[in-house]
């Protein structure tokens, strides 16, 4: 299957191709806990995810950059008012533009070429990337609007991290290193280019060093094998038991005790 930017996000890309969204919805981060019923759900046309004003604002700023804002601005009309304005959120994701495109070097980064497709093999699984900002022979760069840069996330046995960890966002990171090497034969270092959603916009521009990012690579050979087993129907899917589907299609058969409420913390 050819890859291109009007069927890279359908159903049948995805039955082809792993990607790193797709991983995650399997395996889950440290802040989200991943769930093998729900992903097939999802890849299966069974089930499709609330798109939240959150995921809006991010979407939003996104096309800006890609140069696609008009095309998505006509497919949501829920971004407007009854007059014709924008709502709140919205205008707060322009001033995050705004701050952003103030910034020469953080233009610098987002100046490469944009949301380009590339595939390869990882651990016997194809997969697909997009990359946001690809400066030739230069960076990697994916760009990212956060609630909070500086906000540390308690993860149990682990302590305290930041955002780009707890979201797995290094995950993200090493599998686009790793299938842009594939394709080129250069190994280019990975940046984040992330803004927030404060009242007065954070801006940084984050690398993820090689030799985490070569650790990541461990722990996803260690998940694959796993993932195409479900993909290819040979295993039964463990149900989380709390995300949004597995409430959804919850059928009860028995009591529980009120201890099990809360399960691990």
């Amino acid at each position: 299957m050819m890859l291109t930017a009007e069927n890279y996000y359908s159903q049948e890309a995805n039955r082809e191709y792993l990607s790193v969204s797709q991983y995650k919805d399997f395996v889950g981060t440290l802040g989200k806990r991943g769930c093998e019923e729900y992903a097939l759900a999802k890849l299966e046309g069974k089930w499709e995810d609330e798109m939240t004003t959150a995921l809006l604002v991010g979407s939003y700023i996104d096309a800006h950059f890609e140069g696609t804002l008009d095309a998505f601005k006509a497919k949501h009309p829920e971004l407007f008012k009854k007059d014709g304005s924008l709502k709140s959120e919205y205008v707060h994701a322009e001033e995050i533009i705004n701050r952003i495109e103030r910034d020469n070097y953080f233009m610098k980064l987002m100046s490469g070429q944009k949301q380009v497709i590339f595939t390869g093999e990882l651990f016997g699984a194809k997969w697909k990337v997009k990359i946001d900002s690809l400066i030739p022979h230069a960076a990697i760069v994916d760009l990212k609007v956060m609630e909070s840069l500086t906000k540390a996330f308690w993860v149990k046995d682990m302590g305290y991290m930041d955002f780009t960890q707890y979201w797995g966002y290094d995950i993200q990171g090493a599998v686009y290193q790793e299938i842009y090497y594939q394709n080129t034969g250069e190994r280019l270092p990975f940046y984040i280019a992330a803004a927030s959603k404060e009242k007065y916009p954070n801006i940084e521009i984050i690398q993820i060093d090689d030799k985490h990012l070569k650790e990541k690579l461990y722990e996803i050979e260690a998940n694959v094998p796993k993932i195409l087993q479900l993909k290819n129907h040979e295993i039964e899917p463990i149900r989380c038991g709390i995300c949004d589907y597995c409430k959804f299609t919850k059928v009860l058969t028995r009591p529980i005790h009120y201890s099990e409420l809360i399960g691990e913390i």
